[in-house]
Order: C-alpha cells, then sequence, then structure tokens
C-alpha cells in the first residue's frame, strides 16, 4: 500500500526515544520529511543519522522542551525554516509522575497540565491554518491505554490525557470538511524506557520484583507478549498517511487486546 505520504511534512513531539521516535521512523520510512524534536540534542542527532541513512524520508531535529513558555513559537519558527510547514502533526508529551489522585497537587496539576495538555492544543492551533489553506492535514495525538481504562497509580496522567480525547473530538468535528483528519493512538504496554520505568516504580510500591511485576503484567494481555515500538510507529504512520482520508476522531488502541472494554 502506497502510503501517499512522500514529500509530506512532519512535525512530531517528543521524538528522542519511545514512541514519538518509533512513529517518526514509520513516516519517513513512507518518505515523509520529519522534524524530530526533544530535550536530547545527542540522541535526536543520532536518530537523524540513522533515519537519513535509509534514503527515504528527509530527518532533521530541533532541541525544545514544552515547559518553556516560547515552546510553541519556537518549533513553529523551526519548522517553518526547516521545512517550510508543516502537513503531519504528531502530539507527544513524556508521562507525569506516578501516584494517586491524593497526590496531585495544585502545583504538579498546573506543571503537567501545561506540558501535556496546553502546549499540544496550542500548537495545534497554530498549523492549522495553512493545513486549512492546503485542504490536507493530518493530526495525531499519543495518549494512553488510561483513557479508556483508568491505570492504578497513574491518576496524572489518566486525568489529563482524558482531558485530550473530548479535545480531539470537538477537533476532528471542526476540521474534517477541511481535508483534516484528527484522531488518537493509545498505546498500551509497548516495550520502551518509560513502561520500565513505570514497572519498577510498580515493583517498588508492592514489594515485589520487577520480574514479578513484568510477568504479571504480560500475562494480563492476551497477545502474551509486550509490544513493539515498530509495531506502534507503522500504526500510527497509517493514521497519517492518505488512504486513512475517512478516519477521524478515533480513539485507536495498540495494546495487544489487554483493553477490556469494548
Amino acid at each position: 500500500m502506497d502510503f501517499g505520504i512522500t514529500g509530506k511534512r512532519a512535525l512530531v513531539l517528543a521524538s528522542s526515544r519511545g514512541l514519538g521516535l518509533g512513529i517518526a521512523t514509520a513516516l519517513a520510512q513512507e518518505g515523509a520529511n520529519v522534524l524530530l524534536c526533544g530535550r536530547s540534542g545527542e540522541k535526536l542527532a543520532e536518530n537523524c543519522a540513522r533515519i537519513n541513512a535509509l534514503g527515504k524520508g528527509k530527518a532533521d531535529w530541533v532541541w525544545s522542551d514544552l515547559a518553556e513558555d516560547d515552546a510553541v513559537t519556537a518549533l513553529v519558527k523551526a519548522v517553518e525554516e526547516k521545512f517550510g510547514g508543516v502537513d503531519i502533526l504528531v502530539n507527544n508529551t513524556g508521562g507525569p509522575t506516578p501516584g494517586t489522585t491524593e497526590d496531585m497537587t495544585p502545583e504538579k496539576l498546573d506543571s503537567f497540565f501545561q506540558t501535556m495538555v496546553l502546549r499540544v492544543i496550542t500548537l495545534t492551533n497554530a498549523v492549522l491554518p495553512n493545513m486549512k489553506a492546503q485542504g490536507w492535514g493530518r493530526i495525531l495525538t499519543v495518549a494512553s491505554s488510561g483513557v479508556i481504562e483508568p491505570i492504578p497509580n497513574l491518576a496524572l496522567s489518566n486525568t489529563l490525557r482524558g482531558a485530550l480525547v473530548g479535545w480531539n473530538k470537538t477537533l476532528a468535528t471542526e476540521v474534517a470538511a477541511h481535508g483534516i483528519t484528527a484522531n488518537m493512538i493509545l498505546p498500551g504496554r509497548i516495550h520502551t524506557d518509560r513502561i520500565d520505568e513505570l514497572d519498577g516504580a510498580n515493583a517498588k510500591r508492592q514489594g515485589k520484583s520487577l520480574e514479578e511485576v513484568r510477568t504479571a503484567s504480560i500475562a494480563s494481555i492476551p497477545a502474551k507478549r509486550l509490544g513493539t515500538v515498530e509495531e506502534f510507529g507503522a500504526v500510527g504512520a497509517f493514521l497519517c498517511s492518505g488512504p486513512a482520508a475517512y478516519v477521524t476522531g478515533s480513539t485507536i488502541r495498540v495494546d495487544g487486546g489487554a483493553a477490556k472494554s469494548i
């Protein structure tokens, strides 16, 4: 299948590693030009070199920290200078600290709301006018399976990422007539550094070994394994493709069947 995105310009947030990098790599393999961003210049440069060595879509990078007040302005300026605009926006942010609802202090809520919700919405609004003008655009927001079934000890993530579900559905209905899609992709247990960190935190909280926690987690997944970043990235790239033009306002799970709800 031809994804129809050769030469399209993609901005992928938090793409120095993990899920963001997986989507960026998959987009480049389909011929898109991708701008990676994050807080590790060394990792970003290494990943761009690796993607460019594949000889398909071009990759470039820019340092970015969504906690900075001028992050959105800087990102829009960078992608304009390097690629001339954005056709595909992949909203991806790091996850907040684990904890219960009682751990959700006003300070934590405000801090993570800024980076996980406010910056995402503001950046999307900044690139929408050009997408509307050209009659084509793809907006993909990475969230978590916790928006379907809240994950224990991840109260902040469940709360803030849940807010993006209502926003995405509203956005999708507003921009569909302009040839723009807006979807959410929900990772389950995809093997990344973040999963290792969360399993480590759960092991400490439960007084168990990391291996015990990991084994129990895998046993609860119908596929009986963790997903790979490559599998996740492939689904993300399809949702940003030309053939996916009639898929919008959706929340797509990539979880090996783990979510029990319909």
